[in-house]
């Protein structure tokens, strides 16, 4: 008989298997016309590798690969698939480096004096707005300590990423603007609440409605005191590409995997499986131990047998010292508002396989979890204050441990009775 933690499991690497981009990317590319001109990819995300091998796989098979170069980059550690005639490179997330700022150099340079006859292939995923630092209007230092303190702000992945694209020379629709007048073909997996193209990897070839005052308004309602990022907002110069600008004439956006896709495919496995499953919400924000507040009230209405799975993206105002990750938060605070409840069985990952900065993508809940962690000494609440939930389900082994998974379509969460 398989356990409920199996159960969940497959759930989840049903979720994963459906996010991958790669037959997405292949189906995408087929019917794409051979250009008069050049080929150039460029692009960068936790699935820029798995994009560039799939997309220079039926480049090859067409026959047109001497057409064919470019550049992408990925996180450190998750190069999973090594193109050949696409310059694969690696930089850090989600905090900026010198790497990453290379990177977009490399990709900027690449775009530069094209025609209307070259294409220009844009492989975007989760992630590309950190691995792909351009700053304008602040050094790259600065941009280092104002990246560390919006992530620590609790604010929501938009607004960091309206504060990142008025402060890059390749985000918020320019890099579509740096690549005219040559026709631009964006592959876009999406890792944001509602699959706002503009919002994912800061949408660098999205026409941009968010301006230098809302940028300046973020800082303002987070307290974040970075001087040169401030005046540099204030001046509000050279804003970013609106809608209707020239430069979006010959560009096309295309969103190929979704976080609501791998929801559905998870739900499938569990109903393979005998258990009735629904998707609650795709779209889940705000604190994590403010969500696991609404799921445990919603856990409460599950009959035996039955499961709820939900998507979306929260977020942790860090306070502590300890080691967390927003699933693993989520989960130690699902403990706690279940108390130990009978038959309630719970997992939270990240579908890029990484739950922070930690090697674990997330972990998973049983009914005597807090039970097996007051045996072994666990203060279970204090470790949550001190956003320590990582060495909490260290401690017990529940954590899951996938590695990179080549995508990243934002959070799973699945609760089950039975």
């Amino acid at each position: 008989m398989t356990s409920p933690r199996a159960h969940l499991l497959s759930a989840f690497e049903a979720a994963v298997k459906a996010a991958r981009p790669d037959q997405a990317v292949r189906d995408a590319v087929r019917i794409i016309a051979r250009p008069k001109g050049r080929t150039l990819v460029v692009g960068g995300g936790k699935a820029a590798s798995s994009m560039a091998k799939a997309l220079e796989d039926v480049w090859f098979e067409k026959g047109w690969e001497r057409e064919l170069s470019g550049v992408v980059v990925t996180r450190y550690g998750h190069a999973l698939e090594h193109p050949q005639r696409i310059q694969l490179l690696e930089a850090r997330h989600p905090v900026p480096d010198a790497a990453g700022q290379h990177a977009a150099t490399r990709i900027l340079e690449t775009v530069r004096d094209l025609t209307a006859d070259d294409l220009v292939m844009v492989l975007i995923s989760g992630g590309g707005s950190a691995l792909m630092p351009a700053p304008h209007g602040v050094t790259l230092e600065e941009k280092l300590c104002l990246s560390e303190a919006l992530l620590a702000s609790g604010a929501d992945i938009g607004e960091i990423n309206t504060v990142r694209k008025h402060l890059s020379r390749l985000k918020g629709g320019r890099l579509a603007l740096a690549a005219a007048p040559a026709r631009v073909v964006a592959l876009i997996v999406s890792d944001v609440v509602g699959d706002d193209l503009s919002t994912v990897a800061s949408g660098p070839t999205v026409p941009d409605p968010s301006t230098f005052q809302d940028a300046l308004e973020v800082l303002v309602k987070y307290g974040i005191d970075s001087k040169p990022a401030l005046e540099h907002f204030r001046k509000g110069q050279s804003e970013t590409p609106k809608p209707g600008h020239p430069a979006f004439a010959r560009v096309e956006n295309h969103l190929i995997v979704t976080n609501s896709g791998a929801l559905e495919a998870a739900c499938e496995a569990l109903e393979r499986s005998g258990i009735r499953a629904r998707v609650w919400s795709d779209s889940i924000t705000g604190e994590a131990r403010e969500a696991a507040k609404t799921h445990a009230a919603e856990a409460q209405t599950l009959e035996p047998g039955r499961a709820f799975l939900s998507g979306g993206e929260t977020t942790v105002t860090v306070r502590g010292t300890g080691r967390g990750g927003r699933n693993c938060e989520f989960l130690l605070a699902l403990a706690l508002e279940l108390k130990g409840e009978a038959n309630l069985y719970a997992i939270a990952c990240d579908t890029d396989g990484i739950d922070g900065v930690t090697e674990a993508a997330g972990a998973m809940l049983t009914p005597n979890t807090l039970e097996r962690a007051e045996r072994l000494g666990l203060d279970a609440r204090g470790m949550l204050e001190n956003n320590d939930a990582y060495s909490f389900f260290a401690a017990l082994e529940d954590l899951v441990v996938v590695g990179p998974t080549g995508t990243n379509v934002n959070d799973f969460r699945a609760v089950l009775r039975v």
